[in-house]
This record gives structure tokens, sequence and C-alpha cells, in this order.
């Protein structure tokens, strides 16, 4: 019986095209190009998975990916489940709304990076990894043997790499995620077992 998982980074942001730090309280979700991709990736899913097997939804809790989750939520016949898990980086909330540049020019922490924050107050890559994999395991392992769609951001995306393929902390390589696209990784093995699973990766960042 396999798992699968199919990670979406949200559509096009109004966060990103402003250049700003999109928190909790700036995120003003998607741009009418986001809402487009959104609803094609919907159809897009819809397609594939169909009736094979029991699907679930989840999304982060930032408005940009909830409402790229809605449409493909309501496309498979389900109700998205937000989680706080999948978020990308819990910036501080002095920063929420900041120009981009500002943040990272502004803020630097020297020797900032896997195990010390970029910017001050940030969470750091190790701490994003940590919160972003218990929630992917904790969701995989409630799914045994379903199809599970997570909505969340490009740091979702590239955290599945340390999670489900163990790649160190610190990469060798790095990776592009574009909006709305689709990674997927499979597994035959217990998602939730001792040892770990093994996945295979069967596409990654797979957009229109």
């Amino acid at each position: 019986m396999q798992t699968r998982l199919l990670f979406v980074r949200h559509g096009e942001s109004v966060h990103a095209a402003d250049g700003v730090v999109g928190g909790p309280e700036s995120c003003r979700g998607l741009t009418d190009t986001g809402r487009a991709q959104a609803r094609r990736l919907a159809d897009r899913l819809a397609g594939e998975i169909g009736t094979a097997g029991p699907v679930a939804v989840y999304s982060s809790v930032l408005r940009r990916a909830a409402e790229t989750a809605q449409p493909i939520a309501a496309a498979l016949g389900v109700t998205a489940a937000a989680d706080c898990g999948l978020c990308t980086w819990h910036t501080p909330p002095y920063a929420d709304g900041m120009p981009v540049a500002r943040f990272q020019a502004d803020h630097a922490v020297p020797g900032g990076g896997v195990f010390r924050p970029f910017e001050a107050g940030n969470e750091t890559w190790a701490e994003l990894v940590v919160r972003t994999g218990r929630a992917i395991l904790d969701i995989a392992g409630r799914h045994r043997g379903g199809t599970v769609v997570l909505v969340g951001h490009g740091e979702t995306v590239e955290s599945s790499f340390h999670v489900l393929a163990d790649q160190p902390l610190y990469r060798a390589f790095d990776l592009k995620v574009a909006p709305a696209s689709v990674t997927e990784w499979v597994t035959g093995d217990d998602p939730a077992g001792w040892p770990p699973a093994r996945w295979t990766l069967h596409r990654f960042g797979d957009a229109p």
C-alpha cells in the first residue's frame, strides 16, 4: 500500500510581487495570476487523483497558501485543513510587511545560517526543517495508504528533501521551486515507522 505526498507551492502572491515579508498580518494572498494558477492546478490534480483511494488536503495557515488550497480541496471534494507546521519562515513580528531587502540588510546576523538565524529574531533553517518535518511525517502517518496534497511554500518543498530524502541540513545544491508547482514523493513503507521509510521522488517542481 503506497502513501503519496504531493507538495504544492502556493501560486503567485502579492507579497512576492511587492517584495515584502509576507507574515500572518501582511500576507494579502494571491495575485490574479496566482488565483488562475490555483484554479488550473486544481483541475489538473482532480484529473490526476480522481477517485484513486482516500485523499486529504492540508495547507499552511498563511493566506496565499490557503487561497491556493481552497480550489484544490473543492475539486477533490474535501475540506482543506490548516497546519502551521507547513508555513514558511516564522519571521519576527517587527519584520511583517517590511521590504525583504531592508530586512535582510538591516537586521542580518553575522554568521547566520543553518543553526543561527540569517536575521535577528528569525527562525533558523534547522528549526524550520524540524518544524515542517514533524508536520509532514505526522500528516503522512495519519493518511497511510492515501494521497495527501500539502500546500505550502518553497521552503516547505525544500524541507521535504531533508525529511524524506535524508539530505544534510547544509545541502550541496539549491532548489528553485516554481509557483503552483507539484513535487511528489511516494513510499510503500510505513511513513511513520522506524527505521524511517524509504521515499521515491516521482517529480520535482512540475508546473504547467
